[in-house]
């Protein structure tokens, strides 16, 4: 519990977030960054590492199901962890063409 101004704050409600929306562009939209795509394709551990770096975090941790959660999460995307991990698992190169093109996006 915090004090503020000698009085107690309680909180009874979990904040609530932006409204989430979809990504911008679709999981085999390859054709709307043809530089991405082979990038994602030929070098995915490359955009992989891209990735991570546009969103401060370990090389290593770029084509994981968490970075794409990281995403979604910091840019009110909706989604679920189950479908990150299917995404991730079974459409490695597209999920991470994916996210490339959302994080250009948002700059």
């Amino acid at each position: 519990m915090a004090q503020f101004a000698g009085n107690p704050m309680v909180i009874i409600n979990q904040p609530i977030s932006m409204e989430k929306r979809d990504w911008n562009t679709g999981l085999c939209s390859c054709c709307d960054d043809v530089g991405i795509c082979c990038c994602g394709l030929f070098c995915t551990m490359c955009l992989g590492c891209q990735i991570a770096s546009n969103m401060n975090e370990c090389c290593l941790c770029g084509i994981s199901m968490a970075m794409r959660t990281l995403v979604r999460t910091k840019y009110h995307i909706s989604g679920t962890l189950c479908n990150d991990w299917c995404t991730t698992m079974f459409c490695l190169p597209c999920s991470l063409c994916q996210i490339k093109r959302e994080i250009n996006t948002q700059r």
